[in-house]
């Protein structure tokens, strides 16, 4: 069982005179008593700041849906499962506000629903709105895999229902051929998400880290902890899974879930810095009266009437 998260309990140690902040992250190893205290940190969390769970979640897999009806211009009955399956690929970037809370709570900071935008000022935005950007990547690339499975079994004609969906996929060879090929790739596609992005997204908004060394510190996380790992990776199908069934609305609660304890679980899994560094400060927005409003949107015309 890791330690508490000051400290080094791996027995790995920064080199002796080299500043901590240039150093590779030192990577703890976990057990599964672990990954039952991250869900239950994050759980705290989210009965704390409930609300955000509305914003954040609910309308991501209604737009999830929504795009794909616009996009493909026909019924995404055979996609809602891979749709559903593929919020595991956008759900550590979906979390970036819940990891905002979380830090803030850690802290002992005030949180609420609307602090989770303060995430969009991190210095490392930039690098997550790139690693987010592979991430919707490998999504499309998942949704469309998923549909060309779909057409090399049962070939472009849709089906009439719900009941005639589920008549091909249960009950025919093409069906379970179907399963069996497409839960094979979204298992390859949900290591890859994994392995990539497991921790990535907390550290750069703790340690303002680039893509790359979150990525490579990912893929440390999971080489020296696989076991627990492939466990989380199942702990997060499972309840995906389980928040999708009754029409997604499940995902409104799992989802915010994960998301605090996956910052929690990067608690558990990544020693702290010993010499953080220091939080930017941000300038304060000049407060400017409702008369003002179309002189405000012309900053240089403030400064010349000065």
């Amino acid at each position: 069982m890791a330690t508490p998260y000051p400290g080094n309990a791996s027995g790995d140690a920064t080199p002796l005179g080299q500043p901590a902040q240039h150093s590779a992250p030192v990577i703890r190893t976990i057990g599964l008593s672990d990954l039952h205290r991250a869900l239950r940190l994050g759980w705290e969390d989210f009965k704390a700041v409930p609300s955000h769970a509305i914003i954040l979640c609910v309308i991501y897999p209604v737009l999830g849906l929504v795009l794909a009806r616009t996009v493909l211009g026909y019924s995404v009955l055979p996609l809602l499962f891979p749709l559903a399956a593929g919020f595991a690929l956008l759900g550590p970037f979906a979390a970036l506000g819940l990891y905002e809370l979380s830090r803030r709570r850690e802290r002992g900071d005030q949180a609420s629903a609307w602090d989770a935008i303060d995430v969009l000022r991190s210095p490392s935005f930039g690098a997550m709105l790139g690693l987010g950007t592979l991430l919707l990547a490998l999504f499309v690339i998942w949704v469309a895999t998923a549909q060309a499975i779909y057409v090399a079994a049962f070939g472009y004609e849709a089906a009439a229902g719900i009941p005639d969906f589920a008549r091909r996929v249960l009950t025919t060879p093409q069906g379970w051929w179907l399963i069996a090929a497409g839960c094979s790739a979204g298992f390859l596609f949900a290591v890859v998400a994994l392995c990539v992005s497991v921790v990535s997204f907390p550290l750069m908004l703790d340690r303002h880290a680039g893509a790359a060394d979150a990525m490579v510190t990912s893929l440390r996380v999971v080489a020296r902890n696989p076991l627990p790992m492939a466990a989380w990776g199942l702990i997060v199908a499972v309840l995906l899974a389980a928040g999708s069934l009754p029409f997604f609305l499940g995902l409104a609660i799992v989802i915010p879930l994960l998301g605090h304890a996956t910052w929690h679980l990067y608690r558990e899994v990544v020693v702290p810095e010993l010499n953080p560094q220091p939080q930017p400060s941000r300038p304060q927005r000049e407060r400017r009266p409702a008369a003002d409003f179309p002189a405000n949107l012309f900053p240089w015309r403030r400064k010349n009437d000065r």
